[in-house]
């Protein structure tokens, strides 16, 4: 009996631990591998292209769901996270800000740039945008699964460095990979942000007010042609907040959401887009123009562009390097931004999608790179804890 409540009390403090969450997603990542090369991987596919919703306006394939739905609420817990710190915490100040804003940029025209080296002139030019985006799902799970060998304002730069990358990243796709923008859904959806910022300023606190609002925002931008995800990043942003100790509507609606989101929405998200069935051409892919770009591109575009960039921004003293870290640890950070599974496997189904030979070898490239930048980030910073 002694032993029961030992037990459970050590599985409840590790599932109050950050690092709960984050193996629970590389668990799932692992789950999906060996489900799509087994020979259920044909019916997990057939089960999550399954269209469900009321029609004819909500029905979408599980998948979409997924991807479209429940990460736009991981979004807009991230957020919440960010405004909290941008008002209260580690961003507050415009130099603290102001770094990871400037990184993430370095970290996303280095990439692109290294594969554009690589493939200007050839067929698989079009794919210059994979490498430029950071997998803030994995990418904080790694970090978080570190614990204290990364320091908080570290774990920290990387939520604001991967928004804002991932924001940049949203940006490219709706200009240079939609083929179709419709503007009237963009101009609702924009009404409706104005409409919550206006609740915010008159001092509306009751949080169906945002999100109710929020749900009709997430549709007019699904709908627009951007990625309906940035829908969540936008909602938070009207959520508000106070600088002092009193439980603001947006804390309490982070509060509510992180449960949720660690242990039900990462994971799924996690089950669903790892699901890559092992070909024999993607191995060809590693040494051609195209793997390279990818490979080179996160493994060292990434923390060369997010390190270089901040060196600048520091040395000019337009920013402040995060209180309690040093320059190696940063670089190790720029490692871990390396990770670009989600969005840049997104980017290249835009990219190839007619051409199926080149879409699986850059989910090879991508896979291998972000495993690289995973293994390698993690030692890394390992090491300088133990230094």
């Amino acid at each position: 009996m002694k032993n029961t409540r030992i037990n459970l009390a050590v599985f409840r403090q590790f599932l109050q631990s950050g690092m709960a969450g984050g193996v629970i997603l590389l668990l799932c990542v692992i789950l999906s591998l060996l489900v799509a090369n087994s020979n259920l991987g044909p019916s997990f596919e057939s089960f999550l292209q399954l269209e469900i919703g009321p029609e004819p306006v909500l029905k979408y394939s599980i998948l979409t769901w997924i991807n479209d739905g429940l990460m736009a609420i991981f979004f807009l817990m991230v957020g919440l996270e960010i405004k909290r710190e941008l008002i209260e915490g580690e961003l507050s100040s415009p130099k603290k800000a102001a770094l990871p804003i400037l990184a993430a940029i370095g970290g996303a025209i280095v990439p692109a740039l290294i594969y554009l080296f690589f493939n200007k002139g050839t067929n698989a030019a079009e794919g210059w945008g994979i490498p430029m985006a950071t997998d803030i799902a994995f990418a904080l799970a790694i970090v978080t699964l570190l614990g204290n060998k990364v320091p908080a304002a570290l774990k920290i730069f990387l939520a604001a460095l991967a928004i804002v990358d991932d924001l940049l990243a949203i940006l490219v796709i709706a200009i240079f990979y939609t083929s179709e923008l419709h503007y009237l859904y963009l101009l609702y959806a924009a009404g409706l942000v104005a409409l919550l910022f206006a609740f915010n300023k008159l001092g509306v606190k009751k949080l169906y007010f945002y999100l109710i609002p929020g749900a009709f925002i997430w549709y007019f931008i699904h709908h627009s042609g951007i990625h309906a995800t940035i829908a969540g990043v936008l909602v938070a942003m009207t959520l508000p907040t106070t600088p002092d100790e009193k439980e603001s509507p947006l804390e309490k609606l982070e509060h509510i959401l992180l449960t949720p989101v660690n242990f039900v929405i990462m994971p799924l998200f996690a089950l669903v887009n790892t699901n890559i069935r092992f070909e024999e051409e993607m191995l060809h892919g590693i040494s051609s123009p195209m793997g390279l770009g990818i490979i080179l591109g996160l493994l060292i575009g990434k923390p060369l562009g997010i390190t270089l960039i901040s060196r600048v921004a520091v040395g000019l003293k337009m920013a402040n390097l995060p209180e309690g870290t040093k320059w190696q640890q940063l670089f190790g950070i720029g490692i871990i931004a390396g990770i670009g599974f989600t969005m840049s496997v997104f980017i290249s189904l835009l990219s190839f999608k007619e051409n199926h030979l080149f879409l699986s070898e850059a989910k090879f490239s991508i896979l291998l790179a972000s495993l690289l930048a995973g293994i390698i980030g993690s030692i890394y910073l390992s090491i300088l804890a133990k230094k």
